[in-house]
C-alpha cells in the first residue's frame, strides 16, 4: 500500500512539473479515496490547486491537513502562502511563526515572513528577515531578490 501510494505521489510530482494539473489532481484524489487522512497528499494537492489559482480550495486543504497534523511545517508554510496571496499578511504571518517554533532556523518560514512583512510596509523588519534566512542558506534565491528589493526601497526613502 505505501509503496504504491509513494509511486502515485512521484507520478503526480512529475505531471504538476509538466503542467499537467488535471492530471496530477486526479492521482491525489484517487490515493485520498483510500487514504484520506494522508498529509503529505493532502499538502501536495494543495499546492497544486495553489499553483492553479484555486486558493480557496487550497486553503481549506492546508485546514484539513493541519487538524490532522497541526505541527506540520509544510502545511503551515502553505497555508502562509495562501493567506499572504489573499493579502491577508497578518494570518499569514501567524502560519509563519508557527513553522517558526518548530524549527527556528528554516530559512523559507523566515523569508515569506518577510514578504508579509514587507508587503505591510514594514521594509526594514522584512530586510532583517531576509538576510536572516541567507545567513543560514546563502543560495536562497527568494531571499537575495527580496533583499535587494527592500534595499531598493530604503535607498529610494519610500519608506
Amino acid at each position: 500500500m505505501v509503496q504504491k501510494t509513494n509511486r502515485l505521489l512521484e507520478q503526480a510530482s512529475e505531471l504538476v512539473l509538466l503542467d499537467e494539473f488535471d492530471e496530477a489532481l486526479h492521482i491525489y484524489n484517487k490515493i485520498l479515496r483510500v487514504d484520506p487522512k494522508n498529509t503529505s497528499v493532502l499538502i501536495d494537492k494543495a499546492v497544486t490547486l495553489q499553483r492553479i489559482g484555486r486558493n480557496f480550495q487550497a486553503l481549506k486543504l492546508f485546514e484539513r491537513a493541519l487538524k490532522i497534523e497541526p505541527k506540520n511545517i509544510d502545511g503551515l508554510i502553505g497555508m502562509g502562502s495562501v493567506l499572504h496571496a489573499q493579502g491577508k499578511f497578518p494570518d499569514a504571518i501567524l502560519c509563519y511563526d508557527a513553522a517558526l517554533k518548530i524549527n527556528p532556523k528554516y530559512p523559507v518560514a523566515i523569508a515569506y515572513k518577510g514578504l508579509s512583512l514587507g508587503e505591510q510596509g514594514m521594509i526594514k523588519d522584512a530586510l532583517n528577515h531576509f538576510k536572516k534566512a541567507l545567513a543560514i542558506d546563502k543560495d536562497y534565491d527568494l531571499a537575495q531578490v527580496s533583499k535587494k528589493k527592500a534595499l531598493e526601497l530604503l535607498k529610494s526613502k519610500k519608506y
